[in-house]
């Protein structure tokens, strides 16, 4: 096998494993530590530690450690969040949780450096054009990444269907799921159907065993970049220090179409936050039991690749504008419904009809939102992604954050309310591009998209 593409798939299965745990856990957390709202306090920390991490650590590990140390590195502050879920309380998960928010940023930055270095080089070796083996490369890197939303939520659900107290839900709990949930109640109840802390760390033990699988993958079978590529990139690293990427970030906000994409950003965080924080709790696990909700999140993440895939090959043919509008519909719907439905047991099928309508939006916003950035932005890409991190990571942050403290129906219009306004401002954005170059090649260009590599959140 070509070496660099032994490479690829070393990182793309390491990230399998890694994130087969974090994304199982993170789907959990609002279930599994529900106490005085630790888990989604920990969610909040986690993107909070992710964000300042995003803006100063890169630089320095990549510079110091070299790609592959920064990998596995990074990797091992996944796994201390499984292990600080074994002993679940203020003073394990919190500290876990801006270890694994701070190792976050380090880990993609990385992974991104090293396909970058690895397609260049073998496009310089065998006379190919670099774009095209570097997007090959991330290509096969997301193919495999992406199904490990699917393996870590059916683990969970697998486990947690062997639990002895899967007992029905009485009617008089039934009423505090839903939009209108009891915030004390509602805890009540989830505690009532909590599997056996047996089966917990059954769980956990997993997730910890894939974590150390995806260390030692990069530790023994990834190479260490030696090219004059690595020595290029360490130049550039070395030159711009982390204080100038941070003061790049927020100049870029200058420019009045960063400034209105704010809104459209922080929705991402906001949409996704909802998804795993409550809907998970105050539909699944208070209707159905912890055990549905790895199934129920399955759905998601298996709609979400697929229409990933298929808006990202079709924005080219329908533009950007009709994209979104999609979403936008989608998602208000789902909203409205959301509002006015009573989960109950026996409607079995309601409960992946939203996330997999969820799905459908979310691939939408991330695909073309991403596309949006990298077209606009194409002088400034990496002020503008990191400014697209930084908010969106944010709006993971206050989605988490007052998750404990509101009722469902209330969060429900706040996502409403961000909706209307990121389609308000994202409206002004595609109105100053047709004002500045209107009936022009470049315009129309713009106005289908381009090609984009999907970045994930974490």
């Amino acid at each position: 096998m070509e070496r660099n593409l032994k490479n690829v798939l070393v990182i793309s299965f390491g990230f399998l494993f890694l994130f087969t745990a974090y994304g199982g856990l993170q789907s959990l957390q609002s279930s599994l530590n529900s106490e005085e709202g630790l888990g989604v306090a920990s969610l909040s920390v986690l993107y909070a530690a992710l964000i300042l991490s995003s803006m100063f650590l890169p630089p320095i590990l990549i510079k110091k450690l070299g790609c592959k140390w920064t990998i596995a590195i990074s990797m091992c502050c996944y796994i201390a969040f499984s292990l600080g879920n074994f002993y679940a309380s203020w003073y394990t998960l919190i500290p876990t949780s801006v270890i694994l928010g701070l190792g976050g940023a380090p880990l993609w930055s990385a992974k991104c450096t090293y396909l970058t270095i690895a397609g260049t080089s073998y496009a310089e070796k065998a006379g190919k054009n670099a774009k095209d083996i570097i997007n090959q490369y991330f290509g096969v890197f997301f193919l495999v990444f992406q199904s490990s939303g699917i393996w870590g939520n059916l683990i969970s659900s697998l486990i947690f269907s062997q639990s002895s107290t899967n007992v029905k839900i009485p009617e008089e709990d039934l009423a505090c799921c839903g939009a209108y949930n009891c915030l004390t109640d509602t805890t009540n109840s989830t505690e009532s159907a909590k599997p056996s802390n047996s089966l917990i760390y059954t769980l956990l033990g997993v997730y910890t065993a894939s974590g150390v699988l995806a260390v030692l993958l990069i530790i023994i079978f990834l190479d260490q970049i030696k090219s004059d590529q690595a020595e290029t990139e360490k130049e550039k690293l070395e030159t711009s220090s982390f204080w100038s990427t941070f003061l790049a970030t927020f100049q870029h906000l200058k420019d009045k179409r960063q400034c209105l994409l704010i809104p459209l950003t922080m929705y991402s965080g906001f949409e996704q936050g909802f998804l795993s924080g409550d809907y998970t709790k105050a539909y699944v696990t208070c209707a159905l039991g912890i055990q549905y909700v790895g199934y129920v999140m399955i759905c998601f993440a298996a709609v979400n690749s697929l229409c990933s895939l298929l808006f990202g090959k079709i924005s080219q043919f329908t533009g950007r504008k009709l994209l979104f509008a999609l979403a936008t519909v989608t998602n208000t719907a789902c909203i409205i419904a959301l509002l006015l439905w009573k989960p109950h047991p026996k409607q079995l099928a309601v409960f992946f009809v939203f996330p997999a309508l969820w799905g459908l939006s979310d691939a939408v916003w991330q695909t073309q939102t991403n596309g949006l950035y990298g077209i606009l932005f194409e002088k400034h890409k990496e002020a503008a992604f990191a400014n697209y991190r930084l908010w969106e990571s944010l709006g993971f942050v206050i989605a988490f954050g007052y998750s404990t403290k509101l009722q469902v129906y209330i969060k429900l219009y706040i996502l409403l309310s961000v909706l209307v306004l990121s389609m308000m401002t994202y409206g002004a954005v595609e109105c100053l591009e047709a004002k500045s170059s209107p009936g022009t090649p470049t315009a129309k260009k713009k106005e289908n998209g381009g090609p984009f590599t999907q970045e994930t959140h974490m």
